[in-house]
């Protein structure tokens, strides 16, 4: 399995690279960045500001997974809700490139059947499964 592990680092590349783009807007103001089995976590700075302001289907967000970057509030947050965004890291190792377009399929999908397009989003739910913190 480590020879196909360099392959899934290229295949999640697309979703990582967003990742890695907020990841230098946060440390540029003042956030900060470590490595976690394999995984590069960024809180503080920008990302918190993003983050803690949300969106207006789920409201402020813990933390959110861009291929194999984790982005947090905090410290905190990051270590709440880890076994939840390891569950869409290894999402992201599955799906590659098409992990955004099928997740925002699925909560368009789900939210026209009249459902939560985040809580019932399958994504999501395989997730919870793991970890049920309901603030992620």
């Amino acid at each position: 399995m480590r020879v196909l592990r360099p392959l899934l680092y290229i295949w999640v590349f697309p979703g990582s690279a967003i990742g890695l783009l907020f990841t230098l807007l946060g440390l540029l103001t003042g956030g900060r960045c470590r490595i976690v089995d394999g995984v590069l976590e960024a809180h503080g700075g920008w990302v918190s500001t993003i983050l803690t302001r949300g969106n207006r289907w789920v409201g402020p967000i813990a933390a959110i997974t861009l291929g194999h970057v984790v982005l947090g509030c905090d410290e905190e947050s990051l270590h709440r809700t880890r076994r939840h965004e390891r569950v869409h890291v290894r999402q992201y190792e599955r799906w590659g490139p098409f992990f955004i377009p099928a997740y925002l399929a699925s909560s368009i999908w789900v939210g026209m059947r009249g459902q939560n397009a985040y809580l019932d989003n399958p994504f999501e739910v395989e997730a919870y499964k793991v970890d049920d913190t309901r603030s992620a």
